[in-house]
């Protein structure tokens, strides 16, 4: 049994169409999402070291903490050091 031509014709006409049309537009479209794929990738590695760059900076709030914290205890022996000056000072005046 032999194929008419006319198939051969059609699977030809096919064969062109889908190198002519298919293979450019799957070309442009790969090539489409490989230019998103490499901006994802550096957008990425700058959130990275921006993302490195505030931990470094806000690694100090601790520390910030904690001398918030002896601000309170140096105020507390300020005070101190003024009762036990005033105290000086009065010892010392009444012996004039």
């Amino acid at each position: 049994m032999e194929v008419p031509t006319s198939v051969y014709a059609i699977w030809w006409t096919m064969v062109i169409v889908a190198l002519v049309l298919i293979v450019p537009l799957a070309v442009y479209l790969l090539h489409r999402l490989w230019r998103a794929a490499r901006s994802i990738e550096r957008y990425t590695a700058e959130t990275l070291t921006a993302g490195l760059g505030i931990a470094g900076n806000t690694a100090a709030i601790s520390a910030l903490d904690q001398t918030v914290t002896l601000g309170g205890e140096l105020g507390a022996a300020a005070a101190s050091i003024r009762q036990h000056s005033a105290a000086i000072e009065t010892t010392l005046a009444g012996r004039t």
